[in-house]
């Protein structure tokens, strides 16, 4: 059994103190193996592999956490373990691989300026490896992930204080730092396993439609090995489908560098969203109270599938529905561009549904980020967006298509989205025909003011 520190009742000459160190002994005899729960199943609880470098991982940072006298989550852990997960799959681009990747970047940005007036990066594209993309984009994920970790930390904290009693609530009265610290780690260590996974999965920096990238250090990236396993299988040559997604990518940076109001306005919409999560507690104490050392497996799948998450509010669910139509928007522009920059490539419509279809799928670790955070990045009305913007374009060209993206003021809305042609003559200064709406509203106002339409004479 490992010893304990002795007590320093310095600060507490009557030996009274808060009852938060009769609390860190406990946890601390606990990470030591010392009772019944082995700390290799809270590790799987947790999310992580079953691993035994991974186990002491965690053990190693929830001991730092008890003598972290702070009072926040540390993100820093999420960026280790990331790493440290995207760094075991990762195999380094050859020369020849990283020379074919900046090549296919270079005619991408020329492709591009055919496309679109949208001008080109300030900076130029990097390649990152898995372990580098997982650390470059840690930050947004972290921005998108704090409301919910705090809510968690809040909702454990409060179920402790509610139904501690007795010896117990001595105990606890001061150990409300303590479970925020521990809970906040065993967050972080999740989310950094999230990200990992995705750093496998993704392609570039804007892959999962949001920018992941710091716009002013980093504009664009490409993950080499990663855009080599999406093309493996396809049948398709290596180089077009590296020139497809380098496209792709350059689009979607040109696009948050020119509207720069953009990136702001999404990712607030985004945390605003998470803000509004609260963790529900009566299931959080059902969780407590049926809690089974030897079987944490529940702990984690409540976790996982979103169990501990209620159900959207009215609220939650109008923001939604105009983050998905925002999503759709970029998404649906960066679709739209990307074809009319790839005519080129033989292939460039084989490779764009590869691309549909894998977006619409999504893949485990965005399904992980979905569950632990509330919110899915997919969006749903893509096909309809880009059919708009593809409207939009023929009728009044790329400029007048990309001057949308102006400011927030002028960008098509969802009824937009609905109706393309009401959008289109409205940009083109023309009266669109009336619909069915229309016609019955006419009729409507007609008949209150004592006027029929008039008929269309025959013949």
């Amino acid at each position: 059994m490992a010893e304990n520190p002795p007590r320093d009742d310095s600060t507490d000459p009557e030996g009274v103190g808060d009852g938060s160190d009769e609390f860190r002994d406990m946890l601390r005899d606990f990470l030591a193996g010392d009772t019944d729960l082995d700390p290799a199943k809270l590790a799987s609880a947790a999310g992580l592999p079953d691993d035994p470098e991974m186990v002491k991982r965690l053990i190693g940072q929830l001991q730092q956490a008890l003598q972290n006298s702070g009072d926040g989550i540390n993100w820093g852990l999420a960026t280790e373990q990331a790493r440290a997960l995207a760094g075991r799959s990762a195999v380094p681009s050859t020369p020849a691989e990283r020379s074919s990747m900046e090549q296919a970047l270079h005619v991408a940005a020329l492709w591009l300026d055919e496309a679109t007036s949208i001008s080109t990066l300030t900076t130029e594209p990097v390649l990152l490896t898995r372990a580098g993309w997982a650390e470059a984009t840690m930050p947004v994920w972290t921005q998108l992930a704090e409301p919910v970790a705090n809510s968690i930390a809040d909702a454990l904290t409060n179920v402790l204080d509610e139904h501690a009693t007795g010896e117990l609530e001595g105990m606890l009265g001061g150990a409300g730092k303590l479970m925020r610290n521990i809970g906040g780690t065993l967050f972080a260590m999740q989310l950094g396993q999230v990200v990992g996974q995705l750093a496998a999965e993704a392609v570039s920096g804007g892959d999962v439609g949001i920018p992941l990238l710091d716009g002013d250090v980093k504009q664009a990236a490409l993950v080499p090995q990663n855009v080599d396993d999406f093309g493996r299988g396809l049948d398709i040559p290596a180089d077009e489908v590296r020139l497809y997604l380098a496209v792709r990518e350059l689009a979607h940076a040109r696009l948050f560098r020119h509207a720069k109001w953009l990136r702001l306005h999404l990712l607030t919409q985004i945390t605003d969203f998470a803000r509004g999560i609260h963790i529900d507690t009566t299931r959080l104490e059902e969780l407590a109270a049926d809690f089974d050392p030897q079987n944490p497996e529940e702990l984690r799948a409540a976790m996982t599938s979103g169990a501990l998450i209620p159900p959207k509010t009215d609220d939650q669910l109008a923001a939604l529905a105009r983050l998905e139509t925002m999503l759709a928007l970029i998404e649906g522009w960066v679709d739209v561009v990307t074809a009319a920059a790839t005519t080129r490539l033989p292939h460039a419509v084989a490779i764009a549904e590869t691309v549909r279809r894998r977006r619409a799928a999504g893949g485990p670790a965005e399904s992980a980020f979905s569950t632990l955070v509330g919110l899915e990045l997919r969006p749903r009305r893509l096909r309809e967006a880009a059919a708009m913007w593809q409207a939009v374009h023929d009728a009044v060209g790329a400029d007048g298509r990309d001057d949308l993206w102006s400011h927030p003021d002028v960008l098509p809305s969802d009824a937009d989205v609905d109706d393309p042609a009401a959008l289109v003559a409205r940009l083109s200064g023309g009266t669109p025909e009336p619909d069915d709406i229309d016609r019955a509203l006419e009729e409507l106002l007609g008949d209150e003011t004592g006027d029929r339409p008039s008929e269309p004479s025959a013949g």
